[in-house]
């Protein structure tokens, strides 16, 4: 009798020295080599509205209800839900039921004796059925684990997807307030080139300009036009993309009202890169969970080579004949306990064991991946918000100057010392360089934009990015 009790723990210890020795070859990166913290950050949600457009809040808030990928990302969530869902009931117990009606014709000599041999009767059965795993070693609470950090990381992903669909659509409309003021400098260009056609024209009835210079001006006049054509194709086209981004049609084009934002108003940025970015981007997050989800499901897959322990039972009626399915003796039942124990499986829980900790592998370095990638967009992103206003800043000078070299040379034509193609020259060079400059400042809040979505959010130079300084290489 002892030996039959000691029997199952014997067989358990043999299945445990059956599980390989496979131990994870990749290692997560460490976050103080790259100068961060692996603190979390709070993040603001709303980061649009320190743009002061309304419109572009509304267009956001829309983007973010409506839009397909959104809400791909919001159906894998559910669909993690309901995995997570299974797993955990993997751990309650199981009841069903069961029943079966057949006639059946039981031979003449046979285990079934007369009088029901060599007759045909109707044999009917109902049971109900327990099943219970016990779960003593953990296999089913670390797929749970496991299928809920599935499901927390379909949350960080569509985290991540909301944060791409509201600087995509920043972006967009950062390009229609662009394309607007385009269009105004292209309007300055076509009336500043007409009437320097009109003066030409005027020279030419005096004899003094030739049809080259008619020609010329008509030439810069058509170039003129052309650029507020395409810039008013520039700007349909933009409208047409925030449609899509929002997930409406046609329907939307005629209710965008002209931009209440002011491009000469960029916001500050930190100055270093945050000590706070593994717990500010949402990829990063995911990255982290799936880690402890591939860990979990590793735990699992050795929880495989041991014994699986189960409770079961039994109740019902059974009866040959109807006449005799609700009588005394028609009852049955059963219950007790059942053990399996692997020992021979063809290599197949060494091969799942094998991939689990390769999983984990994967996971950890596609997370290592991530790390470097947004450090990398961050450092970068953080260059081109400085480069950016570096070359704002001189446009504005050339801008400035210009406007004062306009002044002087209607100065000049008024008091006699200059002519009006000096004026009218000189104007041609402001209003290029009025362009230039608005390209520039649509440049330097794209610029933050980008940065905002390697941040993985809003910033606050003064409070949120408190960074660490990267640390010197060794020598």
């Amino acid at each position: 009798m002892k030996q039959l009790v000691l029997l199952p723990s014997l067989l358990a210890m043999a299945a445990c020295a059956a599980v390989p020795h496979d131990a994870p070859r990749v290692a997560a990166v460490a976050p103080a080599a790259l100068g961060l913290d692996a603190g979390g950050a709070a993040v603001a949600e709303r980061w649009w509205d320190g743009f002061g457009d309304p419109q572009l809040g509304r267009l956001i808030d829309a983007g973010l209800a409506d839009n397909p990928t959104l809400a791909v990302a919001l159906a894998r969530v559910r669909a993690a839900q309901a995995q997570a869902g299974a797993a955990h009931a993997a751990q309650l117990p199981h009841v069903d039921i069961d029943g079966t009606v057949q006639r059946e014709r039981f031979p003449d000599a046979y285990l079934i004796p007369p009088p029901y041999a060599g007759n045909t009767n109707n044999i009917a059965t109902v049971q109900a059925g327990l099943n219970w795993d016990l779960d003593l070693f953990g296999r089913q609470r670390d797929r749970v684990a496991q299928a809920k950090a599935g499901v927390e990381a379909a949350r960080l992903d569509a985290a991540a997807a909301r944060l791409t669909i509201a600087t995509a659509i920043a972006q967009t409309y950062i390009g229609l307030v662009r394309a607007d003021r385009q269009i105004e400098v292209a309007k300055g260009f076509v009336a500043t080139r007409a009437q320097s056609l009109d003066y030409v024209r005027a020279r030419q009835r005096s004899n003094l300009a030739s049809d080259f210079d008619i020609r010329t001006g008509e030439t810069l006049l058509a170039q003129a036009r052309q650029a507020q054509v395409r810039a008013e194709r520039e700007r349909d086209m933009l409208v047409h993309a925030l449609a899509a981004l929002i997930g409406h049609g046609a329907d939307f084009y005629g209710s965008v009202a002209t931009p209440t934002l002011a491009l000469d108003h960029a916001p500050a940025v930190p100055d270093v890169l945050p000590a706070d970015l593994l717990g500010r981007r949402p990829d990063l997050l995911a990255g982290q969970v799936r880690i402890a989800g591939a860990q979990a499901g590793r735990k699992a897959a050795r929880a495989e080579f041991l014994p699986n322990i189960n409770l079961q039972g039994l109740v019902g009626l059974a009866a040959i004949g109807f006449g005799n399915f609700f009588a005394a003796g028609a009852s049955t039942w059963s219950g007790g306990g059942a053990i399996h124990v692997p020992i021979f499986e063809g290599g197949r829980l060494k091969a799942d064991y094998q991939g689990a900790t390769a999983d984990l592998d994967v996971a950890v370095a596609d997370y290592n991946a991530s790390v470097l990638g947004a450090v990398r967009d961050t450092a970068d992103a953080l260059t081109e918000v400085r480069a950016a206003d570096a070359d704002l800043a001189q446009q504005n000078l050339v801008v400035a100057g210009l406007r004062d070299t306009v002044r002087l040379d209607h100065v000049r034509v008024e008091t006699g010392l200059g002519s009006n193609l000096d004026a009218i020259d000189s104007g041609f060079r402001l209003l290029e360089a009025e362009q230039t400059l608005i390209d520039l400042q649509a440049q330097a809040l794209n610029r933050r934009v980008q940065l905002i979505a390697a941040l993985g959010g809003g910033f606050d130079p003064h409070t949120t990015l408190a960074a660490t300084a990267p640390t010197e290489p060794r020598s």
